[in-house]
């Protein structure tokens, strides 16, 4: 939960006597983990100047208006899941937690349109989706054994990094070809963005036990019902309101630490700051970073990291498609889609009985880890994605596309290879006046908005710990585990 307004007088009198001069704290980025930390500082009492280079707040998961089609799209569909406690705590404190729209069942569409959908039943977690599950015609009996037999040992705890990728545990947990392919590879390359035969085994075992496992509640799915960017506007409001600035276009170029203070520059003006949170990518931390010996383990660090592409297909229709708010697409490139004018639709309440064929249909089909796509250009996708849509929508084939738009985040997530933790820094520099964040730094957590707000908590708290003593929490507990999983832990 935020500090309460005694505990954040408390921590203002330790750092400055007098309130009337706060200490000064600069932000370099406005992703989710730069405003995550400079809501945090603000409320604790700091006075945040937050720089970023694009025109709007958001990151990689903000909105823009596309200049080819005159449409706001999202740069990619981004979903949360009730196991997101700090997003969550993020969004309340943003005032935006009523923008999220929650759903329970999952929709897995074959090729021709038969459904498969999974959903909680009144059994205590970890058999909390298994009546659904055992209905699931996607699957065969022997793909579903084999896939119970892996929950059960993930269930007791997460495993140890042991260099294996998790496709060779699954190998090694004796599951089918087709467990692997509709199940394990669909759920998480989805979450982590990235093949399974490079994905480590403690990241993937850990998206299992906190979405499928651990309670019906966690594994509830949450979509914006706005675009990206009108969430996080907010954040940049909730800054200024505590005394803070955003500054736009305005990316941090340089940084030079100093003694009691740090001197950071933007657009070629250098401005002096207490204190300076880095909450970029590590792609860019690795351009910003002195030349000095101080900075080379963080370089080192930096240099081990490869990132992984994500692909948004924006199409739109001259007809309504689907009645599906959304769907997890098998057995082709796209894996998922997202009904964009349903799902902005419902924020404001419309009857879903209303519609009717007149009514277009707006549609997002995303592609993770999509390396395959990065070279194709974009009538190739294009034409692929319209191709695919009316396999699994039977509604699409009649349907004129009206127009169309690719978005490649070439550089979209970090790649969480076996072996990786080991190479993410903590909030805690070489510079004591400087602090990391980001969702490639030590959260605990895998390349996701969940983790990019649990590392902007971080580094305000280990930043508050420097000037403090103690320091201020900002980090929310994680969601407790329910029914049998309380067994577990």
């Amino acid at each position: 939960m935020p500090p309460s307004n005694d505990f954040k007088s408390s921590v203002s009198k330790s750092i400055y006597p007098d309130t009337t001069h706060p200490p000064t704290v600069a932000i370099a980025g406005g992703g989710l983990a730069g405003l995550a930390a400079g809501c945090a500082l603000a409320e604790a009492g700091f006075r945040v100047s937050l720089f970023e280079r694009r025109p709007y707040l958001g990151g990689r998961a903000s909105s823009y208006q596309h200049p080819g089609t005159g449409e706001t799209v999202d740069n990619c569909q981004h979903v949360l899941l009730g196991c997101c406690t700090n997003l969550l705590d993020f969004y309340r404190r943003a005032g935006v937690q009523d923008k999220i729209r929650w759903y329970e069942k999952l929709t897995f569409l074959e090729p021709g349109g038969r459904a498969s959908v999974i959903a909680p039943s009144g059994l205590p977690a970890p058999l909390h989706t298994a009546p659904a599950f055992l209905r699931a015609d996607c699957l065969n009996f022997r793909d579903k054994m084999a896939i119970g037999r892996a929950m059960a040992a993930l269930a007791p705890g997460i495993p140890a990094d042991r260099g294996e990728p998790f496709l060779d545990w699954l190998k090694r947990h004796g599951q089918t070809g087709q467990a692997i392919e509709r199940f394990w590879k669909t759920i998480l390359v989805s979450a982590l963005n990235e093949d399974l035969d490079r994905v480590s085994v403690p990241y993937a075992a850990q998206v299992v036990r906190e979405s499928f496992l651990k309670s019906a509640a966690a594994g509830r799915m949450g979509i914006p019902s706005v675009p990206l960017t009108d969430l996080y506007n907010t954040t940049g409001d909730y800054i200024r309101a505590r005394g803070g600035e955003i500054q736009f276009r305005a990316g941090v170029e340089s940084f030079r630490a100093q003694g009691s203070q740090v001197n950071v520059t933007t657009n070629g003006q250098e401005q002096k700051f207490d204190y300076l949170v880095l909450a970029v990518p590590f792609d860019v931390l690795g351009r910003m970073l002195p030349k000095t010996q101080s900075a080379a383990p963080l370089a080192a660090a930096l240099g081990q990291f490869s990132t992984s592409p994500i692909t948004g297909i924006h199409l739109w229709f001259d007809r309504q498609i689907s009645e599906l708010d959304h769907a997890v697409l098998l057995d082709r490139t796209i894996q998922w889609m997202f009904h964009k004018s349903r799902l902005i639709e419902s924020r404001n309440n419309e009857s879903r009985n209303n519609e009717s064929s007149e009514n277009g249909s707006y549609i997002e089909l995303v592609v993770s880890c999509s390396r395959s796509l990065v070279e194709k250009s974009k009538p190739e996708i294009v034409d692929m994605a319209v191709k695919e849509a009316q396999e699994f929508f039977p509604g699409a084939r009649d349907a004129k596309l009206l127009k169309s738009t690719v978005i490649k985040e070439v550089h979209a997530t970090y790649s969480p290879r076996p072996g990786m933790d080991q190479h993410r820094p903590k909030p805690e520099t070489a510079w004591p006046r400087v602090f990391l964040a980001g969702d490639w730094t030590a959260t605990g957590w895998p390349a996701t908005m969940e983790g990019a707000v649990r590392s902007g908590y971080l580094a305000a708290e280990a930043l508050t710990r420097f000037v403090g003593g103690t320091g201020a929490s900002f980090l929310v507990p994680d969601l407790a585990p329910s029914g049998l999983m309380r067994l577990f832990g």
